[in-house]
């Protein structure tokens, strides 16, 4: 690569490739200096940064330790400031830092190697943090490896590391542009994680818990008391028939299993399955036919995980493994769906496994299992809260 695909206007020239040693020099605590874990202060002055306090290419200051002064003031290689750039060498090898935002003195643990630029006329600090935190890195290393798994990042390997280097100024709106998006996807993922603790918060409170009629949070116009009911007294309960793998197929009807449903609750991808057209009619004749609305829950695998069925195209469930709740007009699906989130329903699946983890959920215990129910304008309102929050967490979700 001389050239890349893609560059901003004005920019033609082929990049030069240098040794990582040319541009900049590498430094790590040597040997004598190293700390005892006694050493590691709760607080102080000057902060130490360690590999365990890496976070998504920035440091987390707030799990880092400190030391004493003699200790920061041992070798200066390895005082760090902002704009530093750090690789991790041990444990969890090639995890690369820009520190920013450090309001105290802070020096290194072994383990961290400190990379400073030898010429800041020639290279920018963001372009090559940038440039290591790609997978070429790992890549280099990995190839110049030898025996097996990697437990050290050696510097003897890194200073023959190749970089590819524009111009001064193309260097600076690549790294600059390439910080601009981590921002972005920190800015979405504080937002996610924002969301989702708000969402475990208002499950908590909007559906009833330990045996009370109604929830502590409330939209406004609802009074009367939660039905307090068994699944299987409102509406009716069913598993597919058996499909054997034999009878799977590579096209057809899609075949779900209890895999797909935690692929779709999870945001992933899942190897699909499928069964012939005329294998389907058959064992629908016998067994019915999923409808859009119904709530499929997963008994087998992960357990007591819902799916709602989107639409009234075939579709067929691998038999134990999914619980069919028929709708049949008895609920609405977002309020059933989020109710197999809420902690009544979560104590339940607890109280009825034997040593912590339950390997099924069977058809009989999904019968029995106690749900409150609200009238369905309040049960439309609670859906429809509970969908908005998880429309904002696939919105922000980058991981």
């Amino acid at each position: 690569m001389s050239k890349p695909k893609i560059r901003f206007k004005g920019y033609e020239e082929d990049w030069e490739q240098r040794k990582l040693s040319e541009i900049a020099t590498m430094h790590a605590r040597i040997g004598w200096q190293n700390l005892r874990t006694s050493e590691f202060l709760d607080s102080g002055d000057y902060m130490l940064i360690t590999g365990t306090d890496f976070e998504d290419g920035t440091i987390n200051y707030s799990t880092c330790h400190y030391v004493e002064k003699e200790r920061y003031e041992q070798d200066k290689n390895i005082q760090i400031r902002n704009g530093s750039i750090l690789i991790t060498k041990d444990g969890t090898l090639g995890k690369v830092a820009y520190v920013q935002g450090l309001t105290m003195p802070a020096t290194l643990n072994a383990g961290v190697f400190n990379v400073e630029i030898k010429d800041k006329k020639e290279t920018d600090e963001k372009y090559l943090f940038q440039y290591l935190k790609a997978p070429f890195l790992m890549d280099y290393v990995t190839r110049h490896a030898t025996g097996g798994t990697i437990k050290h990042l050696n510097q003897s390997i890194l200073i023959n590391f190749p970089v590819y280097m524009p111009k001064k100024s193309e260097q600076e709106k690549i790294g600059l542009y390439l910080m601009q998006l981590d921002s972005l996807i920190t800015l979405h993922q504080r937002k996610c994680e924002e969301t989702k603790k708000l969402k475990k918060y208002m499950l908590q409170k909007m559906f009833p818990q330990n045996g009370k009629r109604v929830p502590e949070i409330r939209f406004a116009g609802f009074t009367d008391d939660w039905e307090q009911r068994k699944l299987g007294d409102v509406t009716e309960l069913k598993s597919a028939s058996r499909v054997h793998k034999g009878e799977w197929t590579d096209s057809g009807v899609p075949f779900f299993r209890s895999s797909d449903v935690m692929a779709a609750i999870n945001g992933t991808t899942n190897e699909k399955a499928y069964i012939s057209e005329e294998l389907y009619e058959k064992l629908s004749n016998a067994s019915g036919k999923l409808e859009e609305g119904d709530v499929l829950v997963t008994g087998g695998g992960s357990v007591g995980n819902p799916y709602i069925v989107p639409n009234n195209e075939p579709l067929y469930t691998k038999d134990a493994d999914l619980l069919w709740i028929k709708n049949q007009g008895r609920f609405y699906p977002y309020f059933l769906y989020e109710y197999f989130f809420s902690p009544t329903f979560r104590i339940y699946l607890s109280n009825i496994s034997h040593v912590g983890t339950i390997a099924h959920y069977t058809i009989t215990q999904l019968s029995e299992t106690p749900i409150s129910l609200p009238d369905i304008e309040e049960q439309i309102k609670v859906g429809e809260y509970f969908e908005s929050l998880d429309r904002l967490i696939t919105l922000h979700q980058c991981k």
